[in-house]
């Protein structure tokens, strides 16, 4: 595979965003097998949002030559209250994790915060270096990372949390972090901080951010990367998410409920789910209707299964049954590997069972 066809594959949807992508080029001239991260707080179930397309755009920087590494950030889960700041249930359900994604992502490897910090004298001292270069407020900017904004009451410890994820990028090796969109500010500060350390600028890798299915969020702010962030799919709000444990029953019963205005383009998370996850994995859509509403009908692009439904040719509960059928059939595979894999079935009840608060 040569460079351009690289950087297409890590250039294609889900991706929104590369900074940049000369600087990619410039990376993949010099170094055959780059290193990569993206990171996870650990707290409920793994859904469409935080494992699908994030896994999809794993799969393209694998299948590009990247050594890609999945962070489970138990440090700055704890930070951020997951599992209530239970420190063993957040650390016993970082095997849930792993097991997810080295299932969806083969070749990926897996590290953990407490590993990386562990007896790791130069991390500490790395940590305070780049703090020197920060200011409060900057810190206080960055909060949308851990879904928190600035009017929010916080603790100290979280003023910690984007300071420690711009040092985790350099302690892993990361020559690309990557992340949704919402993590766009602490990888834009590790940029602008690494020169100043006499460190290299990484590539960053923004993948776009999946709505959840409830009605979306609405603020007082012209920034849409705001709003979608706000109304992002999120475990921590279970009527928002398909999770990827969900029987086919369920995934049709959550999305009858779904928000999906007639007519509706913009915002429309079932537009979002066909667009994003769908037709990632197709090159064309069948939706199955009744004879008397106009039979099975077959749109090759997303471009043209907005344009039908815009004009009102497709009714919103034949999409909702049309996409429903679709993502059975893609999360049939892990469903059925957490049924049937006794370790990572066990992985799974310990998440279940853990009262998850965020």
């Amino acid at each position: 595979m040569d460079i351009d066809e690289k950087i297409e594959l890590i250039c294609k949807p889900p991706t929104e965003e590369v900074l940049t992508v000369e600087e990619l080029r410039q990376l993949l001239e010099t170094n055959e097998h780059p290193g990569h991260y993206i990171g996870f707080e650990i707290s409920g179930m793994l859904h469409l949002g935080n494992f699908v397309v994030s896994g999809f755009k794993i799969n393209d920087l694998l299948k590009a030559g990247v050594r890609c590494q999945v962070f489970l950030a138990d440090w700055h889960s704890f930070i951020n209250n997951k599992f209530g700041g239970d420190w063993d249930k957040i650390l016993a359900a970082t095997k849930y994790y792993e097991k997810a994604f080295k299932f969806f992502c083969p070749g990926v490897e897996v590290v953990v915060g407490s590993e990386l910090y562990h007896h790791n004298d130069a991390y500490w001292r790395n940590l305070l270096r780049l703090s020197k270069h920060m200011t409060l407020n900057r810190s206080l900017r960055c909060m949308t990372i851990m879904g928190r904004n600035e009017n929010e009451k916080l603790d100290l410890s979280q003023y910690f949390y984007a300071p420690l994820q711009a040092t985790d990028i350099h302690e892993i090796g990361a020559d690309i972090p990557h992340g949704g969109m919402d993590q766009r500010k602490a990888h834009i500060l590790a940029r602008e901080i690494y020169p100043k350390m006499g460190w290299k600028k990484p590539v960053a890798v923004h993948h776009h951010v999946l709505m959840g299915i409830a009605e979306p969020v609405k603020l007082e702010t012209k920034d849409k990367l705001e709003q979608v962030i706000a109304s992002k799919m999120s475990k921590s709000k279970p009527w928002t998410a398909i999770f990827v444990h969900d029987t086919p029953s369920e995934i049709k019963d959550k999305l009858r409920k779904a928000w999906c205005p007639e007519k509706a383009v913009e915002m429309n998370p079932l537009l979002e789910i066909a667009k994003h996850v769908v037709f990632h994995e197709k090159k064309a859509f069948t939706i199955e209707r009744p004879t008397k509403f106009g039979g099975a009908v077959t749109f090759e692009s997303i471009s043209e299964l907005e344009k039908a439904y815009g004009e009102g040719k497709l009714h919103p509960q034949d999409l909702k049954n049309g996409v429903a059928e679709q993502l059975a059939t893609l999360l049939e595979p892990v469903r059925r590997y957490f049924e049937n894999d006794k370790e990572a079935k066990a992985c799974l009840d310990v998440v279940r069972e853990a009262k998850v608060t965020r």
